[in-house]
């Protein structure tokens, strides 16, 4: 019942990860390292989540519905008090030989090909907004010679009279199907053939979850958007090169609904905007011009 990716078994050790698959170093109880409930290795799928700083290597444990099994980098001291939080949890999250291993970056995760996986990129430098995450990047097809990077911007979004934690997703450029040079931008066209749904306007949330789709968030931080995966399971759509750090009233949010809006334009539609209040502006505008599309996407982690 338990999984370990290829990106956890590359930094663990071939033998360290035969030697848990073979149930000598994980534990039968477990809190998830995710949702903090309790888990089972021997009755329910248990994701393997190895959170690598800058020195040392800590390896927890999580429902696979929860989180799939993957590498989190973190930062010394947010693993620092990540290991105190899981020990008071779980005893002891970490295997016992578990490795020191350096930081690594975020190794692209395998996707459904229809979207064409975006490999993690440097981020692309954006000013922080008051009430926003500062956006991180990945690799996007593009439709000309240059590959688009894709922005993330974290915000509420007020939805009637209900604020609702939102990601807003905009490429720096044309984003085409794989194979087609043409140039044409099939940003939307791509996410509507997955789901997401055409915005007229935006007072009016989605109105059901997209299957497979979810937002994860790992020791309050956004991690990745992923999406179902051509082999089961979901697999990285979008992943921060770093974790992302959000407001404390967009996690609360967030945490409440145990969903997330994303919202997505073709490039130069939204921009950098400082404030919420412009970032709205600038939605309304998006969906008045037909260039919004949006899905509710459940919350995975905390």
């Amino acid at each position: 019942m338990l999984d370990v990716s290829d990106d956890v078994r590359a930094e663990i050790g071939d033998d360290e990860a035969d030697r848990l698959l073979g149930g000598a170093h994980a534990p039968d109880a477990y809190d998830c390292t995710s949702c903090r409930q309790p888990g089972d290795s021997l009755q329910e799928p248990t994701s393997t989540v190895l959170f690598v700083g800058d020195e040392t290597a800590v390896l927890a444990f999580a429902h696979s519905r929860c989180i799939p099994s993957q590498v989190v980098p973190v930062s010394e001291e947010q693993l620092l008090g990540a290991v105190r939080s899981i020990s008071q949890a779980q005893g002891s999250a970490a295997s016992p030989d578990a490795p020191t291993a350096p930081a690594s970056p975020a190794a692209a995760t395998p996707q459904a090909p229809t979207l064409q996986p975006p490999a993690p990129q440097p981020p692309a430098p954006q000013p922080p907004a008051p009430q926003a995450a500062p956006a991180a990047a990945a690799a996007a097809p593009a439709a000309g010679n240059q590959p688009a990077v894709l922005g993330v911007t974290c915000g509420l979004v007020l939805c009637g009279d209900t604020g609702h934690a939102a990601l807003v997703v905009e490429p720096t450029g044309p984003v085409g199907r794989p194979g087609n040079g043409s140039g044409s931008d099939e940003f939307l066209s791509l996410l509507v053939e997955h789901g997401f749904q055409q915005i007229g306007d935006v007072n009016k949330a989605p109105v059901r979850p997209l299957a497979g789709w979810s937002v994860l968030m790992a020791i309050g931080q956004l991690h990745a958007i992923l999406q179902p995966s051509a082999t089961g399971g979901s697999a990285a759509w979008w992943q921060a090169h770093q974790p992302l750090q959000v407001t404390d009233a967009w996690r609360a949010a967030a945490a409440k609904q145990s969903e997330v809006i994303m919202y997505a334009v073709p490039a130069d539609t939204i921009g950098r905007q400082p404030r919420e209040d412009l970032l709205r502006f600038a939605l309304d505008r998006a969906a008045g011009q037909g260039r919004l599309v949006a899905g509710m996407l459940p919350l995975a982690g905390t």
